[in-house]
């Protein structure tokens, strides 16, 4: 028993591994992303059980105990925490990710303390990395949440002199990791690498604005799981490391993909201080001049029948509608429609709300089928032919000017070709400007007219009067 059980739990881990990759591909589709998110449950099972077979663990009692509870909080957490509110857990739990491979880093630390005895370098540069990337993750993580649940302005936040500042702390913390790796037994100095570490991730995400949330969110997941992969280097284990690059290596990529769909570098997201509505006076320019700002406004009763008497029609929602929760009004609104026997579509844009697959998750919550959803390539060449393409709540992501307007901190990012319907009704409480703080020129189009209201409410009655057609 004691030769096979070490090649038992290297197998273990295989199959653990297996799961993780399987499950990931998994979670590309929404028709497939709760078989992958299940997948991936049952290797991270296996993996822990393994770790704990193999492991010399001082007391299990004490372990028992902490799984427990973080299994009532996590049950709790996952029935009362709203889809709505999806981007601040994700956050949340990116910055747990972020503080348990730091405490890890710590924890190892202070064992060599313990015993007088100083780690080799190789040790040590993995424990700074671990305080380090597990450090930033977790402040910046819940900066982030902050932000996304407005206990913190959604807009950037600068001062002056801020990027001196963090020069100086990068600095601060490259002199304190290059003493530490001769002198390796300096409290004093460790605990103050803890501490810039946990600054900087302050520092690093309060600049950014609540509309970049997407890349934001992104980034600190791949952070979470190189954090992971350095925490596994310190504890030699090979199955933390295998995970803990998984997350590092897919949240990088969604990372990319979400800079793609926004036009944008990495290093613009992160240090241009983007949606503090310094741009907007430039997105009233167009080739041809001022935009005719003549808004053309419509009631419900004209928009029923708009919509009950097409033969097509789009839906694009953003994130007025998950701020209003009208996802599950919106599907009854397309039922209402499908059985007047006009053809619903969803057009989904890859930044629309604040977390990857916002849009996609809210909608699965109210029940829409899978093959309803588009993507913005899909979608975009079948507006020319869409009778009629409901806006609700997205802005930014379907502004016509991203096309042309050299002069628009927007252009060149891909948007939902929108304008190019035959007609477009747009669900939004005011004129209020994007994230981006600029002018909608959509709003504007002789084809555009404008519902004003809550989208829930709006929806709602949009519902009703649908029925009476």
């Amino acid at each position: 028993m004691s030769d096979f059980l070490p090649s038992g739990i290297q197998l273990g881990y295989l199959v653990a591994a297996s799961l993780f990759i399987v499950g990931l591909k998994q979670l590309g589709s929404p028709a497939t992303a709760r078989q992958g998110n299940v997948l991936a449950a049952i290797g991270m099972l296996i993996a822990i059980v393994g770790t704990l077979l193999e492991k010399q663990v001082i007391s299990y009692e004490l372990i028992a105990v902490g799984i427990i509870i973080g299994s009532i909080l996590g049950t709790i957490m996952a029935k009362t925490v709203a889809m709505t509110d999806m981007p601040q857990m994700v956050g949340l739990l990116n910055g747990f990710g972020g503080a348990a491979s730091a405490l890890v880093a710590v924890g190892e630390f202070w064992r060599y303390i313990s015993i007088q005895q100083s780690p080799a370098p190789d040790t040590t540069i993995a424990i700074l990395l671990g305080v380090l990337v597990g450090g930033i993750t977790f402040t910046g993580s819940l900066v982030a949440f902050a932000k996304l649940q407005e206990l913190l302005p959604g807009a950037p936040i600068s001062f002056p002199l801020q990027q001196p500042f963090n020069a100086l702390l990068a600095i601060a913390l490259l002199a304190g990791s290059g003493y530490m790796l001769f002198n390796p037994e300096d409290v004093p100095v460790f605990l103050g690498l803890v501490a810039i570490s946990n600054i900087l991730g302050i520092m690093f995400v309060l600049p950014i604005g609540g509309g970049d949330m997407p890349v934001v969110v992104s980034l600190l997941n791949s952070y979470s799981g190189i954090a992971a992969s350095v925490a596994g280097f310190i504890l030699m284990n090979n199955m933390l490391i295998i995970a803990g690059a998984l997350v590092g290596a897919s949240g990088i990529i969604l990372t990319q993909i979400m800079c793609k769909a926004m036009n944008r570098s990495l290093s613009s997201v992160l240090f241009g201080a983007f949606g503090g509505g310094g741009s907007g006076a430039a997105a009233g320019a167009v080739a041809g001049g001022a935009i005719d700002k003549t808004v053309r406004s419509i009631n419900l009763e004209e928009s029923a029948m708009m919509l009950g008497y097409a033969r097509s029609v789009v839906i694009i929602p953003g994130y007025g509608m998950a701020v209003a929760q009208a996802q599950h009004s919106v599907r009854e609104l397309a039922d209402g429609l499908e059985k007047m026997g006009v053809d619903v579509k969803y057009a989904i844009h890859p930044v629309a709300g604040r977390m990857p697959g916002h849009m996609n998750v809210l909608l699965a919550e109210a029940n829409v089928p899978y093959p309803q959803l588009y993507d913005m390539d899909d979608i975009n060449p079948q507006f020319e032919e869409t009778d009629v393409a409901l806006v609700i709540g997205a802005n930014d992501v379907v502004n016509p000017a991203a096309r042309h307007d050299t002069a628009s901190p927007i252009y060149g990012m891909p948007i939902l070709e929108v304008d190019k319907a035959k007609h477009t009704i747009v669900i939004k409480r005011g004129m209020s400007a994007g994230f981006s703080g600029v002018d909608n020129e959509l709003f504007y189009k002789d084809k555009t007219m404008m519902l004003f209201g809550s989208a829930k409410d709006v929806v709602a009655k949009l519902v009703a009067e649908v029925k009476q057609l």
